[in-house]
């Protein structure tokens, strides 16, 4: 016989059924107007008219994704339409670069890609450099460029390596390795001549590899490979753990009773490889009884004893349907169980106070959307900013414009690819040791790093290709320029010094130039820059190990991430979603965080595929970054880490690597050139300064090392000449009542925090060179632009150099004078306001004069003026 319940299970659903038919009835006979940028659904409500036919349903009736809907709409002359049923429109840009945007995949149906006369084409019709062909290395995926290929031969001026490489003859026996064996330093291949031994690179704390590499000391011996040649695990002694005791994949011991706790002991985490956990009653097909056991759903109300304490059968609850009292109290849907009921929500809903439905904020997530969220009621919408659309086949934010590229660097040379690889290219040959790269878009010019030749170099991408193009950018005062970033906004280059320890900044003349950070840092590495918000963030692998964020006027230094962190060597920021993105090659990972140091999250771990990256770049939902280990370049999903490629490989120790496109550097202003006066003013170099609030300075003044600012803080001059300019500022910064003082303290704080910065090393420029280029330089008296350094500022601080010889006793004594005549005038404004709006009526009678004299204002209102409510005095009461 069928149970009752189940007979009344269905009611609930039912009514449901029907009042949604009926609310739909009525949503449609209620007539609604949209705007002429809207699109009307079935139901009557109205969307953006873009949000049509984009894959994803918003009307509720699905009528804006509807054949009939879709067939209507018509593509603009910009936009490829892609036909088939839902007819969508995409980019014409987009039409035949190598990725299927369209549902049908029309937009790919394409002739074959024809190369250029200096480019080999692959079988599979990808086009490479000619260079490529027949060096050693498969470049193209089906092998054909190192087919039939004859046998190797090398110029008279070069070097042949041992595996048929050509090198440059003066790179041979000059104590670096330049062939991929090693051959150019055999000593049978130097002809007796000893090979240049560079000198230990290496501080007393550090272990230096076999292949160059300098490693923390205590990372010796410790399980995991950080040299590429594996030296730093050569010769080592595992230990062997206690028959109490259980040893970790890495050799380490651990108390055996700390396996299978539900915690990491072991630093790879293998103490809780391979754990059994507890048998859970979790699920919609369990019951857990209050005796303890657990049974299947089937058996309760079945009118049979499963659980020893009779929970599976209770009387009242098995013959009750909850739900047929006033919906269970809940505001959308109740669900009769078997023993009791539960509350449920629609689709982007969840459940507050057991009963009650809240719509759920999907935006919350930063990784909901490529870009930018629109929270709806009960779902939401991803939307992309200026010079991005929706790609309709992946629901991702995909560029407009130009053609993405990627340049890196090869140890020899900077090569550049379209991101799917059809089209490869070597774009600066034959360098000795190229590490840094970044580039210049606007001006359309690259700069890279030489640590061979300890210098930064910069050239018309053009015209890279020809070393007599190449412009030595910085030469003097640097050793090992890991990382360099260039602020397209300012013109200036930003570079960190590992054996230095420090960060510095030039114009990308390379003509001025000073030192920004010093302390603190240990092994700064890679370093990127925003110039819209003034600030660079950088990767530092020393002791600790830590990323850090500072203005590009060397203020405002802040950690952002300290822990969990060993060996940070790329970083690279994601504009359009303010992240930043970067790899740890101790701990083979991939993660991100916002700039502000939160939403920390690890995308990737993988030994394999981040066996020792080096550098990270981000576009659009991709992520890429080189892998030294591998001689690779993999890209992954940015958002998931999954969907991991490798773009390239057999390369040559690939280090850095950055993406070429406009969007990458979008326009913004030049705040020292903001007004009429060149350099703002400035007599050295002008540099942003961060944008923390709407008061914050737009630039500041900086001088070469070895000089400081002067009172006015805007020229140089040598240390020692005039009392210090932070005591002076300190001057300055008191506190005052008036808003005038409070607008100078703003603006003048974060200058005086870069002087004390100055003056730690040596100038770059001789003391007559710099001087001399000071010289040269005009700085106009004109009157500074509201936006720059605060005139009052700088007034305050002229006065204070003429009065200098007045005894100190002035300093406090004019001030406050000033204040208390001010205090005063005040006073006699306010009287004087107070006299002329406060009219008095004065009585002879002393009853009337008591109660009325004190303030009966006449107030005047549109239609003249009013007496205040009439007052009844009580005559008795006087008397008594």
């Amino acid at each position: 016989m069928k149970h009752p319940k189940m007979t009344i299970n269905f009611i609930p659903l039912l009514l449901l059924v029907m009042s949604s038919c009926v609310y739909l009835t009525w949503a449609k006979s209620v007539p609604s107007t949209c705007l002429r940028n809207q699109f009307q659904c079935g139901d009557g409500s109205c969307i953006p008219h873009g949000w049509i036919c984009d894959g994803r349903a918003e009307c509720v009736d699905g009528s804006d994704e509807s054949e009939e809907t879709c067939k209507s709409k018509t593509c603009s002359p910009a936009h490829f339409a892609c036909g088939g049923r839902l007819n969508r429109c995409i980019p014409v840009d987009w039409k035949c670069d190598g990725q299927s945007d369209c549902e049908n995949g029309s937009d790919e149906d394409c002739p074959p890609q024809v190369c250029g006369d200096d480019q080999f084409q692959c079988r599979s019709g990808k086009c490479i450099s000619l260079t490529f062909v027949c060096d050693g290395d498969h470049d193209c995926e089906d092998e054909s460029d190192e087919e039939n290929c004859p046998a190797p031969t090398c110029d008279p001026n070069m070097f042949w390596c041992n595996n048929s490489e050509c090198i440059p003859k003066l790179w041979a026996c000059d104590g670096d390795t330049d062939c991929k064996d090693g051959s150019d330093e055999w000593p049978q291949n130097c002809d007796g001549q000893k090979s240049l031994k560079p000198p230990n690179p290496c501080s007393a704390q550090e272990f230096h590899c076999g292949s160059g590499e300098c490693i923390h000391m205590n990372w010796r011996c410790d399980g995991g490979f950080e040299c590429r040649d594996h030296s730093d695990e050569a010769d080592c002694v595992k230990p062997t753990c206690r028959p109490d005791q259980f040893q970790c994949d890495d050799g380490t011991c651990i108390r055996g009773n700390r396996q299978c706790d539900k915690e990491f002991d072991c630093r790879d985490r293998s103490d809780e490889v391979g754990c059994v956990n507890e048998t859970k009653c979790d699920g919609i097909n369990k019951f857990r009884c209050r005796s303890g056991e657990c049974i299947s759903i089937d058996k309760v109300c079945d009118k049979s004893k499963d659980c020893r304490d009779w929970s599976d059968e209770p009387l009242k609850e098995c013959a009750e349907n909850e739900c047929m009292n006033n919906n269970g109290h809940c505001s959308h849907i109740c669900n009769d169980l078997k023993i009791g009921y539960e509350c449920l929500c629609p689709s982007g809903f969840r459940l507050v106070e057991k009963t009650r439905c809240e719509d759920i904020d999907e935006c919350e997530d930063p990784d909901i959307c490529s870009q930018n969220c629109v929270n709806l009621e009960g779902s939401y919408k991803c939307e992309c900013t200026t010079g991005y659309e929706m790609d309709p086949s992946t629901q991702t934010c995909k560029a407009v414009g130009t053609v993405a590229y990627l340049f890196f660097t090869n140890r020899h040379e900077v090569r550049r690819m379209t991101l799917h690889g059809s089209d490869y290219k070597s774009l600066i040959p034959s360098l000795k040791n190229v590490v840094a790269l970044d580039m210049e878009i606007s001006e359309n010019k690259i700069y890279w790093s030489d640590l061979s030749q300890k210098k930064i170099y910069s050239a018309l991408m053009d015209k890279a290709g020809n070393s007599s193009h190449h412009i030595t950018v910085i030469e003097q005062e640097i050793q090992s320029p890991d990382g360099i970033a260039v602020d397209w906004v300012h013109g200036n280059i930003y570079w960190t010094d590992s054996v230095f320890s420090t960060i510095s900044v030039a114009n990308t003349g390379g003509l001025k130039r000073t030192t920004l950070f010093k302390d603190g840092l240990a092994k700064p590495r890679a370093i990127v820059v925003d110039p819209t918000s003034g600030f660079m963030y950088w990767t530092d692998w020393g002791t600790p190990a830590k990323i850090e964020k500072g203005g590009l006027n060397g203020v405002d230094r802040v950690p952002l991430v300290t822990d969990g962190i060993e060996w940070p060597n790329g970083i690279t920021l994601d504009l359009p979603n303010m992240r930043l993105y970067w790899v740890d090659s101790k701990l083979h990972s991939l993660s991100s965080v916002d700039t502000n140091g939160g939403n920390r999250r690890t995308i990737i771990v993988d030994q394999e595929k981040l066996a020792h990256p080096f550098a990270v770049t981000v576009f659009e939902d991709k992520v890429f970054w080189t892998d030294m280990e591998n001689e690779a370049i993999f890209s992954a999903n940015r958002l998931n880490g999954g969907d991991i490629v490798r773009v390239a490989e057999d390369l040559f120790s690939p280090e850095d690597l950055v993406l070429y496109h406009h969007l990458k550097q979008p326009k913004g202003l030049n705040r020292c050139e903001g007004s009429n006066v060149p350099n703002g003013g400035c007599e050295y170099l002008c540099l942003p300064a961060p944008q923390i609030t709407k008061h914050s300075p737009k630039y500041t003044c900086a001088c070469p090392d070895g000089l400081v600012l002067a009172s006015d803080m805007r020229n140089c001059i040598k240390g020692g000449e005039v009392p210090s300019v932070s005591t002076k500022a300190s001057m300055i910064l008191v506190s005052s009542t008036t808003t005038s003082s409070t607008t100078t303290s703003n603006r003048v704080s974060p200058t005086t925090k870069t002087i004390p910065q100055r003056t730690t090393r040596k100038p770059n420029l001789g003391t007559t060179e710099a001087a001399k280029q000071m010289s040269d330089t005009v700085i106009p008296n004109s009157t500074l632009h509201s936006e720059m350094l605060s005139q009052q500022v700088r007034n305050n601080a002229a006065v204070e150099d003429t009065t200098s010889k007045h005894p100190t006793a002035l300093y406090i004594v004019i001030p406050i004078v000033l204040l208390c005549l001010t205090a005063f005038g005040g006073y006699l404004l306010w009287k004087n306001w107070r006299l002329k709006n406060t009219h008095s009526i004065n009585f002879d009678n002393p009853v009337y004069q008591k109660t009325t004299e004190d303030e009966v204002h006449i107030c005047r209102s549109q239609d003249g003026y009013s007496y205040p409510s009439r007052q009844i005095v009580s005559m008795d009461d006087d008397i008594a």
